[in-house]
């Protein structure tokens, strides 16, 4: 394949017995002589080592004899022209399979962890929804969105984050339920008015729920979301 290719694997072949590399290394040779690729060492049917080398065939010979040697019995090789992304694609492969015969995860290169993200998210969330169901105290009211600062003083909750007609919809036990939002921010459900979405939600499913979580409306397209992710705008 030509150098210039933007495929990044060229040739393969998958589980095939260790003697080949044993009894035939001439034809090993003849494919993967100072080929760079992944290869991968099974024992069994069980993945055991993952591993990336500038020269296949001399890394295999070096397992024949080397700690792992007695450790498996089938093998598969991966070529590539290039090299450019062989290392994070190592790192991906163990992560995902984590062989026993690797000893450590190879680094991503500049890849950001998004657990510390994903969890400051899911804190804020779940006190947005607390707050909405039970209420908070006059000292965590004053760092409410502004919306919730407008509906304690008779405002509707969504005034400001909605400046047309909005048609929105949310599920429970399985069934669609539709209303609309009003310029105003007031949410219309069969000819009733509410002044936030969680009053609306709890006429529909008849206890508390938390408006801005349960209702969905269309940002674009085909693309519905929940209604808090208008506060994060």
């Amino acid at each position: 394949m030509a150098r210039g290719s933007s495929h990044l694997v060229t040739q393969h072949i998958e589980r095939i017995p260790r003697r080949i590399l044993e009894d035939h290394p001439r034809v090993l040779r003849e494919y993967v002589k100072g080929k760079r690729g992944v290869y991968a060492l099974y024992k069994k049917s069980r993945l055991y080592y993952v591993g990336l080398a500038s020269n296949l065939r001399t890394r295999l010979k070096a397992h024949l004899r080397d700690r792992h040697a007695d450790a498996w019995d089938f093998f598969s090789l991966y070529l590539t022209t290039r090299d450019d992304h062989l290392r994070e694609l190592e790192a991906l492969v163990l992560r995902i399979t984590m062989p026993s015969g690797n000893k450590s995860k190879t680094k991503f290169a500049k890849s950001t962890d998004l657990r510390r993200s994903f969890k400051k998210r899911i804190v804020e969330s779940q006190r947005s929804e607390i707050e909405e169901l039970f209420g908070a105290r006059k000292a965590i009211v004053r760092r409410l969105a502004p919306s919730r600062a407008r509906s304690r003083r008779g405002e509707p909750a969504l005034a400001g984050f909605i400046t047309k007609r909005t048609p929105i919809r949310m599920t429970n036990r399985g069934k669609v339920y539709r209303a609309t939002i009003l310029k105003d921010g007031r949410v219309r459900y069969r000819a009733r008015l509410f002044m936030s979405p969680s009053m609306a939600a709890k006429a529909v499913a008849g206890n508390n729920r938390n408006g801005w979580y349960w209702w969905k409306y269309q940002a674009s397209p085909g693309d519905w979301q929940r209604l808090k992710t208008l506060r994060t705008r």
